[in-house]
């Protein structure tokens, strides 16, 4: 049998305070979600301002790069690049830039997404947060 890292309350909120604060720093509105490594929400911080729709997309985000094991922009770029049957792809949403996955020793723990702003700041954001866990 084989263990694995997984992600904890305490670790869920580092990252959570990490990616807001980097959000507040630039005086960004946004979502930003986590999830576990099978894309179930952990946490869902909507901050003021921020779109309602941002709730759904960073979920979204979150929810692919988990499942897919890579950032949500592998597969935007796989459908600007003409492959557009991709979007049949099943269970795959949120297939914009923004959503990260957490990997440690090679294990993917989860993934933050991140909704309001512009998709490579979105991205920003979710890395920042990841960056508190040290992995």
């Amino acid at each position: 049998m084989k263990t694995k890292p997984m992600l904890e309350l305490a670790d869920v909120k580092a990252i959570a305070a990490a990616a807001e604060a980097e959000a507040q720093k630039n005086h960004w509105a946004v979502t930003i979600a986590i999830v576990d490594d099978g894309g179930h929400a952990l946490w869902l911080q909507r901050l003021d301002g921020a779109p309602a729709i941002s709730a759904q997309i960073a979920t979204a985000k979150a929810h692919t790069a988990a499942l897919g094991r890579r950032e949500s922009k592998a597969y935007e770029d796989v459908i600007n690049q003409g492959r557009t049957s991709f979007l049949s792809a099943p269970t795959l949403q949120g297939m914009l830039e923004g959503g990260v996955p957490i990997f440690k020793d090679g294990q993917c723990l989860g993934a933050v997404g991140v909704s309001g702003v512009k998709s490579p700041e979105d991205a920003q954001i979710a890395k920042a947060g990841i960056a508190a866990l040290g992995v």
